[in-house]
Parts: C-alpha cells; structure tokens; sequence
C-alpha cells in the first residue's frame, strides 16, 4: 500500500511540475516519464522512461522508434505503443497541415517543411518516394507516395511522376526520398533517376524544383548541390 501510495504522489508531482512549466523544464525522461502514465496504469513509469532515453537517446526517438524494438522493453505494452504512434502522427499531421493550408510558397517555409519531410520519413526502414505538389507559386497543394521500395532502394518511374503531376495539376514537383543506411549522398541511380523526371517533367512544362534525401542525420537537397 505505501509502494502504491507512492508512486500515486509521484505522478501527481510530475503532473503539476508540467502544469507549471508546460513541460520546459523537464528532461526528456521526465517528459516520457508523465506520458507513459496515460498508458500505464498503477505503476512507476520512471525506470521505463529512464530505460527508453538510454537505449534510444532521446524523447523524439522513443517516439519515432521501432515498434518491435520498442515492445522489447519490460513493461512498454501496446497501449504505450499506441500512445506513442498517436503524438507521432499528431506531429506530422500539424506539420502538413501548416504547410498546406497556408499561403506561403515554399521557399519562406523550407525550414518548416525539411522539419515535416524528416519527421515522416527519416525513420523509416525502407526507401520510400513521396512527391510534393506546388502550384505557380510554389505552394504545396498535394503529396503522393509514389513509390515504396526495400532498405535500399525505391523504383521511380519518369511516366508515373508526370502522370501524378498532371493529375493534381501542378506546376513545380519536389521530389523527397528517405536513405535508411544513413547516408546523405545520392546513389548513382537517385542522379539518373533525378535528370529522367527532370527531363519528363520538362516536356510537360512541370518544372522539378528540388530532389531531397532524407536520413536521420539531415537532408541533402540536388538544388542546393546545383545538380538540377
């Protein structure tokens, strides 16, 4: 019953250190810490966040980890997975929906959108290609996964990205794909495939305004690399 009673007050304590902070003074285990509770019930959620910071080094990593490497861990349960996916998808939605819904083009709100095509795809485990469709003013008005490939490679076919393109009826595309190895530089095949889209593009009077390479430690942009 004290044992009970205990981390009873310890929840409540870390609660109200939130409430007076919004979570700004907080470690990242202590922030962990007060969210497992809502997926934890009757029990010190502590050394599960204490464990989940060491192993994967931060809070956004815990968050953007592995399923199956998460549910390793003693007392991490669906409901903490769950919970979990939930502020992940919050993240990238709230993300998206700024970027989409404003009336910015693009280049005022790079950093926002490197910020939203890192969070969707740096940890993900296998290549995927996803296109960004601007309008003339390079705003973003769609996105399409065009392509999901293996752990190292994705298949990109000029056709369909001009197809895609032309059915959202864009005027500029960017493409963004994700490197799971780790590596920011382009494969020989993303620069080929990269000049065929270009190409393909062109003869429709689509430009392509940028190709990015997302990985966990950044992007690589072919436009900044004056590649395109």
């Amino acid at each position: 019953m004290t044992e009970e009673k205990d981390y009873i007050g310890h929840r409540q304590r870390i609660k109200e250190r939130f409430l007076l902070g919004q979570g700004k003074d907080m470690a990242d285990y202590e922030f962990l810490e007060l969210l497992l509770t809502y997926a934890i019930p009757r029990k010190d959620t502590k050394p599960i966040a204490k464990a989940l910071i060491k192993q994967f080094g931060s809070f956004a990593k815990v968050i953007f980890a592995n399923k199956e490497a998460l549910m390793s861990f003693p007392g991490v349960k669906e409901n903490s997975i769950i919970l979990f996916d939930v502020i992940r998808e919050a993240a990238i939605r709230m993300t998206w929906q700024n970027l989409s819904s404003g009336d910015q083009p693009v280049i005022t709100t790079w950093d926002s959108l490197l910020d939203y095509c890192h969070m969707k795809m740096a940890n993900k485990k296998r290549e995927e290609m996803v296109l960004l469709m601007l309008d003339a003013k390079c705003r973003i008005i769609a996105e399409e996964v065009q392509q999901r490939g293996s752990t190292s490679g994705v298949a990109v076919h000029p056709a369909e990205v001009v197809r895609s393109a032309l059915a959202y009826g864009a005027a500029c595309v960017i493409m963004v794909h994700n490197h799971p190895s780790g590596s920011l530089k382009p494969s020989g095949d993303d620069e080929r495939v990269t000049m065929q889209v270009k190409n393909a593009l062109e003869a429709v009077g689509i430009k392509l305004q940028d190709h990015l390479i997302i990985c966990e430690s950044g992007y690589y942009s072919f436009k900044e690399h004056k590649l395109i």
